[in-house]
C-alpha cells in the first residue's frame, strides 16, 4: 500500500472527513510543515519572504505538475542532506499515531478560519 492510503487511516481517525478533506487546511498544514523544514536545513526568513512574493507575483501553476515539483525538489533537499525522505515518512507516520489525542486537542483549540496552528 503506498504512503499516501497509508495517511489516509490516520487523517480520518485524527481529525475526520471534513477537516482532513478541508482544501485551506491542508495547504495551510502543508505551507507550514514546509517552512519547518527549509528553517531547520538553514533558510532564512528573509529568504522565504522572498520566495513567497516571487511565487505569488507570477502565474498559478498546475497542481499536479506542483506536486511533481514538490517531490523531485524534496528529494534533491534530502540528497543534499543525506536524509532518506522514505525513511523520515515512515518515522513521523509511526510517531503521530501515538499523539492522536494531542493533535486533536491542538486542532480543537486553533483559531476558526484562521491558517496558524494553536
Amino acid at each position: 500500500m503506498t504512503f499516501q492510503k497509508r495517511v489516509k487511516p490516520w487523517m480520518t481517525v485524527c481529525f475526520g472527513e471534513q477537516i482532513s478533506n478541508d482544501v485551506d487546511e491542508r495547504n495551510h498544514r502543508f505551507l507550514e510543515e514546509a517552512l519547518e523544514l527549509v528553517q531547520s536545513t538553514g533558510c532564512t526568513q528573509s529568504e522565504a519572504h522572498q520566495l513567497v512574493d516571487y511565487v505569488f507575483g507570477g502565474p498559478v501553476g498546475d497542481p499536479v505538475q506542483e506536486v511533481g515539483g514538490v517531490m523531485v525538489t524534496l528529494a534533491a533537499l534530502c540528497l543534499a542532506q543525506q536524509m532518506d525522505m522514505h525513511d523520515a515518512g515512515e518515522c513521523e507516520l509511526a510517531r503521530i499515531w501515538t499523539k492522536v489525542e494531542q493533535i486533536r486537542e491542538k486542532q480543537a483549540a486553533k483559531p476558526r478560519h484562521s491558517p496558524l496552528p494553536a
